[in-house]
Formats: structure tokens, C-alpha cells, sequence
């Protein structure tokens, strides 16, 4: 169980960074490309809805949560005090709030699909481009 907490916890991080580093790729920098990354947001989400059957209120309910820690998460890691930080030291540091977004989803989807969300997300996250390896099995 512990493994598929850490799976679904790197997959929002992945996520929020992939949003994040996109926005600079663009040339956004803080400003960022708002309308880009809600429109990637929810793709993602429209997608999600579709492959896991979630009913609207489900749906409505995975975006206002995701909205929320993708936000918390991004704060953390745009933060100036934790830039000296290694990833592992930021990556602890969002652990709580991976922990209380994977506990909402749960709350909103149930064991069963949840279980689904974990291994729809692991089959969906972002690909990154450049090599370097590492997020493998841990």
C-alpha cells in the first residue's frame, strides 16, 4: 500500500511540475501561460472522467482537488527558501500534502476506483523528454 501512496504522490508531483516547467519552457516564467495550462489541466481531467467512468460530480470534485494541491505543490516548489533544497528534501517536504490529496480522492472515489485512479494515473502521467533516468521503480 505504502508503494501506491509514493506512486500517486510522484504522479501529482509530476504532474504539477510538468505544468510548471512548461510555463517556463513557453517563456511564461512566473507569469505563466494560465490559459495553456488550464486548457492541459483539462484535457487531462476530461480524459480521466472518460477512462474511469466518473460521474460529474466525481469529476468536479477530482479538479477542485487537484486545482487546490497542484497550487499548494507548486508554492512549495517555486518557494525561494526551498530552492537550496536537494529534490529529495522538497519532495519530503510535500509529502503531508500528497498524503491529504490522495486521502480527498479517496474520500470522493472509493477503494475500488481509487485503486483504478492510481493505475490510470501511473499509465498517464506526463512524459518528460532528456534522458537522465530516474522516477523507475522504487
Amino acid at each position: 500500500m505504502n508503494f501506491s501512496k509514493k506512486m500517486i504522490g510522484c504522479a501529482t508531483i509530476v504532474i504539477a511540475l510538468f505544468t510548471t516547467s512548461s510555463v517556463f519552457a513557453q517563456g511564461g516564467g512566473m507569469r505563466g501561460d494560465t490559459a495553456a495550462m488550464r486548457q492541459r489541466q483539462e484535457a487531462m481531467l476530461a480524459k480521466m472522467k472518460t477512462d474511469l467512468s466518473l460521474t460529474q460530480v466525481q469529476a468536479d470534485s477530482m479538479k477542485a482537488i487537484s486545482t487546490e494541491f497542484n497550487q499548494k505543490m507548486r508554492d512549495i516548489f517555486m518557494d525561494p527558501a526551498n530552492q537550496g533544497m536537494s529534490r529529495e528534501d522538497r519532495m519530503a517536504k510535500m509529502q503531508p500534502l500528497r498524503d491529504a490529496q490522495n486521502a480527498r480522492i479517496q474520500a470522493v472515489l472509493g477503494p475500488d476506483l481509487f485503486k483504478k485512479y492510481q493505475d490510470w494515473m501511473q499509465a498517464n502521467r506526463p512524459q518528460r523528454g532528456g534522458g537522465g533516468g530516474g522516477g523507475g521503480n522504487q
